[in-house]
Order: structure tokens, then sequence, then C-alpha cells
């Protein structure tokens, strides 16, 4: 309907559904001025005086309600509509509420600063490849029995 609305002035509206029925998207003009003149669906009616609503409250809001608080709101003003509709009209609006969460730290050491020293003398390197680390017991290592 968008194509063909767009292109009618120019080419026309016949030659257009032509062309299309040529290429495999079939359509007669019949049915491109019987859905032109077609009055708009209930649910169409419905969406567009809900998306005035959701687009009120989202605004009044600041941006941060979601479908789910839209939602309420609109009950509580009296709208009766599903929250799946909502959700449904959000999407198609491209609204989105803002999510919670925790804003992530991370340590970046600085290269600069001089590390503690390691009074306790570790020494981390095994004494030969693929030999076990001094904290994983191996298998022969006996264990208090108390410490099970």
């Amino acid at each position: 309907m968008t194509f063909i609305d767009q292109h009618a002035g120019v080419f026309g509206v016949e030659p257009i559904c032509r062309v299309l029925t040529e290429h495999g998207c079939p359509i007669s003009t019949s049915t491109y001025y019987a859905a032109k003149n077609r009055p708009p669906s209930p649910r169409a009616i419905r969406d567009a005086e809900l998306d005035e609503h959701i687009q009120r409250i989202h605004a009044a809001n600041y941006g941060v309600y979601g479908a789910r608080k839209i939602w309420h709101q609109l009950q509580r003003e009296g709208h009766r509509v599903a929250r799946c509709t909502v959700e449904r009209r959000m999407r198609a609006l491209g609204l989105q509420g803002v999510r919670r969460g925790k804003k992530i730290r991370t340590t970046t050491s600085d290269p600069g600063h001089e590390r503690a020293a390691d009074r306790l003398q570790r020494d981390f390197t095994a004494c030969r490849p693929r030999r076990e680390s001094l904290f994983f017991p191996r298998p022969d290592t006996r264990v208090l029995e108390g410490a099970r």
C-alpha cells in the first residue's frame, strides 16, 4: 500500500499493480482501492487511542516508567487494557522504561604505585611441569581427621 501510494502520482496505480503481479507479488487494482477506502479496524482505533495515553504517561514520568507501571497507571485511570497490549504498543512507539541496576565499578591499579612487599616470601612456581599447586593437597597427602 505505501509503495503504491508513493509512486501512484508518477506511474499510476494500474501499471504498478501489473508490474508487482509480474514479479511475484500479486495485487489487483480493486484490492488496492478496497483497502484504501476501508475504514480503520476497531483494533487500530483503540491502538491510536491507547498510544496517546501511553505517550502521555511515559512523558509525564520522565521516560522512567516501563510497560508494567504504565499498565498500572492506565488501570488507575479507568482504562481496561491488557498488559501485553501496553507492551506491544510501547514496542511499536519505540518507548522503553529505565532498567534498574547498580553501576559496575572496577578497580584499575596504578602501575606507578609501589606494591606491598611479600613478607612471607611465597613461591608460586611449580618445581616441575604438571605439578599440583601447594593450595590443593595431592591424593596421597594425609589430612587431619578433624579437618574434614
